[in-house]
């Protein structure tokens, strides 16, 4: 018997080389003998020129980007500071004055 998943807490586990994988969520982690040897990688996110983002870091929009429910576009140029990174498409949380909070892909950025 597997233990169950960490993060959606599924019984329907199993075996993956050294790891264990769920068989629901796709999520995979390490036992508990080897997880407090190994540090895991967090998510590296780069922007349109590659650079190495982080948290806090600010950024300029390199593309007119034009947004749904709104008559307006965020224009190129447009610097927006104190982002967060996210897991997903939309990678970077972070808010724009005169738009609110939006999520953007970090490929469409490059860093300030």
């Amino acid at each position: 018997m597997y233990p169950p998943c960490p993060k959606c807490k599924s019984e329907h586990t199993y075996e993956l080389d050294h790891l264990y994988a769920c068989a629901e969520c796709a999520y995979e982690w390490l036992p508990a003998g080897l997880a407090d040897e190994k540090i895991e990688a967090e998510t590296v996110v780069k922007d349109s020129n590659g650079n190495v983002l982080q948290n806090g870091d600010s950024v300029v929009v390199i593309k007119n980007l034009p947004v749904k429910g709104y008559a307006k576009d965020i224009k190129i140029g447009t610097k927006v500071k104190n982002i967060k990174l996210v897991e997903g498409d939309h990678n970077i949380d972070c808010k724009i004055e005169g738009f609110g909070s939006m999520a953007l892909k970090s490929e469409f950025v490059r860093k300030a």
